[in-house]
């Protein structure tokens, strides 16, 4: 569909199209039966040149484009200035001339035409080509030098041959100049159409800026038809407005080109050759047996259509191959740019895009949201890599599923997923960030599992111009404090928000005492009596409050943190048993597996149990995952001592059967979802964990029903919001001493 038939904005080209047609009559009218004044055959020519010069100022004033697009259509705006002022100089002198006889140039057109082609071969070469090898670039001149050389022989035999003989020297070195320059900007064209990565030209409108400058460069041929008609036809008075209309076609393509990072930043697919050089070289070969098989003996005839159907073999041979190859590079383009697991744009190809939508001229708004999975590599610990992967791509899948088309996902690695939001300002990003939380809040099934998703996400807002490296820093940030703030799942970055100050802030919270610990009895079925309580800890945060351990465990974790935490968290709730004159009660305290890959981690729980006087039996550890492999020296070595090791949120934690046998436990810590739900689960748990030995908990009993129904299945302890929530250390002390609970 042609631009004038869809978009007010085409009036210029429409005017455009009129003018070349009106001109095109009008020579073919005067070359028939010349009535109207030569003049009026040049004016169409200048109207053109006019109507030129402002749709390629338009182009050049448009806010969506890149920067070096912009420059080069300013560029274009003087060469139609240029030219038009050629074309006034060039119609003075032929009005005023008084023999038209031979190639005419005025020098006036000389010296504005060739200065324009000139400026034309500037704009071309200064286009950034990005990532070029030696090879590349070889290539590519070699298939521009073959256009440009048959061009020239067309150029040679129908026009420059005959001016080369002229009696006045002054039209053989004009005629010389503006051929040699018409080829150089032939051969520009052809490099900048054949270069894979001249990715800031609409192709479409590139397609157009070569057919006009063909146009230009091959216009001299029709002077050798035309003089002898009249010598007052002159090819200008129908190729300018030619041209002129595929340039302003070639602007009508650049204004609406789309450079959003999604569509039009990615270099332009790979092709495996161009079709220009070789129809470059069959436009040779016809132009061969056009000149040699009239006026050639039956033996030369049969040479040289040997030789060129010798070398239309040759051509097939050689596309064929490129075709194949073509089917490669393209795969081998995809692998490099897109991640193997999730096929989303990798981080090449995200950095690409970013930086491309940075480039964006004016301060149009940029946002990045970085995504990341929180507790991902305990489902790789627990489940396997395969169930992982399940996850990774059903993630990626619902992420690219609810960004806008413009918008770019991509996966940096891990369980890490970054957005590019074209055009976003804050608000815009708030409400992306909300489709991608919405759509992440549904479980994933996966290898008959079915794991909750949840994840951070952090937002750097930023403007064209900004750094793409500190706009991703900046993201990361906003993430980890996402992760460290209750009740946060995005959040976008503030200036002088580090996650390496978060983390400065809980390491001062460890040692500057910060931090608290609460406890919840874990009582007996069915007498309610306290047989001990789960030390809980808090962080009484100076700006937030107090902070749950689900809002500050996750940044423990990633900042290494987790392994002093859990050293203060020992220490503290074994000095506090210490204080309760019942020895018969227990306590039980979370540890991360990381603290239980820590080769010296049972030796300092035996320190701190040796120096409070505690015996082992009455402290249990719990963990949501234990690797069988990395975890179980110290799995073991506790067990030896005596200490207690539970799996805790046993049946929607990352806890598995294969955990179970490979890594044998003392404890099994039912989920409060399976107790709240009164889900058939708890019945089956309880039947594990007797034929296994070990002792079954049941977490988050909130109501008489929940806790009568598990004294039915035969659960024997069990802890919830019914009995007690997490209270002071005083408070617990109270509550010993008025026990039974709840009764």
């Amino acid at each position: 569909m042609l631009p004038w038939s869809r978009r007010p904005e085409g009036r210029l080209l429409r005017a455009s199209a009129a003018i070349a047609a009106v001109a095109f009559a009008l020579l073919v009218g005067n070359a028939i039966h010349p009535v109207l004044p030569w003049l009026l055959l040049w004016l169409p020519c200048i109207a053109g040149a006019g109507l030129l010069a402002v749709n390629f100022w338009r182009t050049s004033r448009s806010d969506h484009l890149p920067a070096p697009t912009l420059r080069f259509w300013r560029h274009l705006f003087v060469v139609t200035v240029l030219v038009g002022l050629g074309t006034i100089a060039q119609t003075a002198d032929v009005v005023t001339a008084a023999d038209l006889s031979g190639a005419h140039i005025s020098n006036g057109q000389l010296v504005f035409d060739g200065t324009a082609v000139i400026m034309i071969i500037y704009a071309l070469l200064r286009l950034p080509f990005g990532r070029q090898t030696r090879g590349d670039l070889f290539r590519v001149v070699l298939d521009a030098g073959t256009v440009m050389l048959a061009c020239a022989v067309f150029v040679w035999h129908f026009s420059a041959r005959h001016a080369i003989v002229a009696d006045d020297p002054r039209v053989v070195f004009s005629t010389l100049a503006i051929t040699v320059l018409a080829l150089l900007a032939v051969f520009a064209v052809a490099k900048v159409m054949l270069t894979p990565n001249s990715s800031f030209l609409d192709r479409g409108a590139m397609r157009f800026i070569g057919i006009a400058v063909a146009i230009g460069a091959v216009g001299p041929i029709l002077r050798p038809v035309l003089e002898p008609i009249d010598p007052h036809l002159f090819p200008d008075m129908v190729t300018l407005p030619a041209l002129f209309f595929f340039g302003s076609w070639a602007a009508e393509r650049q204004r609406e080109a789309d450079y959003s990072p999604r569509r039009g930043v990615r270099e332009p697919r790979r092709r495996s050759f161009s079709v220009l050089p070789y129809v470059a070289v069959a436009g040779v070969d016809a132009l061969l047996l056009a000149v040699a098989l009239p006026a050639g003996a039956p033996d030369r005839r049969v040479v040289v259509i040997s030789a060129v159907a010798l070398t239309a073999l040759v051509v097939l041979r050689q596309m064929t191959a490129f075709i194949d190859n073509g089917r490669l590079l393209r795969r081998l383009d995809h692998s490099a740019t897109h991640d193997g697991l999730t096929q989303l744009p990798n981080r090449v190809l995200f950095h690409e895009r970013l930086l491309k939508a940075l480039s964006m001229p004016g301060e149009r708004p940029v946002a990045v949201a970085l995504i990341d999975l929180d507790d991902f590599k305990e489902v790789n610990d627990t489940l396997g890599h395969e169930v992982g992967d399940l996850l990774l791509i059903a993630v990626a899948q619902r992420l690219d599923a609810c960004i806008r088309a413009e918008d770019t996902v991509a996966r940096l690695g891990g369980d890490e997923f970054v957005v590019v939001l074209d055009g976003a300002d804050p608000e815009a990003a708030d409400l992306a960030a909300q489709r991608m939380i919405e759509a992440l809040r549904r479980p994933v099934q996966a290898d008959g599992h079915e794991l909750p998703i949840r994840a951070s996400i952090g937002i750097a807002d930023g403007h064209s111009g900004d750094d793409a490296s500190l706009l991703l820093r900046q993201a990361d940030i906003a993430m980890y404090r996402a992760k460290g703030i209750p009740g946060t799942a995005a959040l976008h970055f503030t200036p002088g928000a580090d996650h390496h100050d978060l983390g400065a802030e809980l390491r001062e919270a460890i040692d500057g005492g910060q931090l608290y610990l609460v406890y919840q009895p874990i009582v007996a079925l069915p007498d309610r009596r306290v047989l001990g309580a789960e030390a809980l800890v808090r962080w009484q945060h100076p700006t937030h409050g107090t902070m749950p351990p689900d809002s500050f465990i996750p940044l423990a974790e990633r900042t290494g943190l987790i392994v002093p935490l859990s050293q203060w968290v020992l220490r503290a709730a074994v000095s506090r048993l210490a204080t309760w004159t019942d020895t018969a009660l227990t306590l039980s305290i979370n540890v991360s597996a990381r603290d239980l890959r820590e080769p010296d981690f049972a030796d300092s729980v035996a320190a701190v149990l040796a120096e409070f006087g505690i015996a082992p039996h009455r402290l249990t550890l719990e963990a949501t995952s234990i690797d069988p492999g990395e975890s179980w020296p110290s799995v073991a070595a506790l067990r030896s001592m005596g200490v207690r090791v539970a799996l805790d949120d046993f049946g929607t934690g990352p806890s598995s059967l294969t955990m179970l046998t490979d890594c044998p436990v003392d404890e099994l810590k039912l989920d409060s979802s399976f107790t709240q739900a009164g889900s058939p689960a708890a019945a089956t748990v309880l039947t594990l964990a007797n034929s296994l030995g070990m002792t079954a908990v049941a977490e988050g009993v909130e109501t008489p029903d929940q806790a009568s129904r598990l004294q039915d299945l035969g659960y024997r302890s069990a802890q919830g919001f019914y009995f007690a929530r997490p209270v002071s250390p005083e408070k617990f002390s109270e509550l010993l001493a008025g026990t039974p609970m709840a009764a």
